[in-house]
C-alpha cells in the first residue's frame, strides 16, 4: 500500500517547476541578448524556448512577450504556422556556416569528426530553410495567392 502524500507536496512540486521554468526562461533571454552582440550565436531559437518556457510558468511574461513590439510579431508567427522570416532565416544559416568555418580553422578536427559536424549543420540549415516565411509587413503567414484577399474583397470588409 502507497503511503499518502501530504496534500502541499503537490503545491510545493509545482511551484518548484514552475520556479525552474521562470529562471529557464530567463536564461533563454538572456542567451537571446547575447545573440543579438555575438555573429555566430542564434537569437530565435532561445526567444522560441523563452516564450515556452514562459507559456508553462507564468502567463503575464509570456503575454508580455507575445505582445512585445520587436519580437512578438515573431514568436506569434512561428506559434501560429510555425513560420520564420527570411531575415532569420539568412542570419541563422549564416550565422551556422560562420560557426562551422571558426570550428574547422580553430578545432581541426578529425575528417570524419568535420563531416559528421557539417552534417549536423547541414541538417539544422535545411529544417529552418524549409520553414513556412512571414510577410514583416503585414505580420502574418504568407498565404498562397488564393488564400489572400483581394482589393475587391477588402472594400467589401
Amino acid at each position: 500500500m502507497k503511503p499518502l502524500l501530504h496534500r502541499g507536496a503537490g503545491k510545493a512540486a509545482f511551484k518548484a517547476k514552475r520556479v525552474g521554468l521562470i529562471v529557464l526562461g530567463t536564461l533563454m533571454l538572456v542567451l537571446d541578448n547575447a545573440g543579438a552582440f555575438l555573429p555566430v550565436m542564434p537569437t530565435t531559437i532561445f526567444l522560441i524556448l523563452a516564450a515556452w518556457c514562459f507559456g508553462r510558468s507564468s502567463p503575464r511574461i509570456e503575454a508580455w512577450m507575445l505582445n512585445h513590439a520587436s519580437f512578438g510579431p515573431t514568436l506569434r508567427a512561428w506559434r501560429q504556422y510555425g513560420a520564420v522570416p527570411r531575415k532569420a532565416k539568412i542570419l541563422a544559416c549564416l550565422g551556422m556556416a560562420s560557426g562551422y568555418g571558426l570550428f574547422f580553422v580553430g578545432a581541426k578536427p578529425e575528417p570524419s569528426l568535420a563531416v559528421v559536424v557539417a552534417a549536423f549543420v547541414a541538417v539544422a540549415a535545411i529544417y529552418v530553410t524549409t520553414r513556412p516565411e512571414r510577410n514583416d509587413a503585414a505580420g502574418d503567414a504568407e498565404a498562397p495567392d488564393e488564400a489572400r484577399p483581394t482589393a475587391r474583397q477588402n472594400e467589401d470588409v
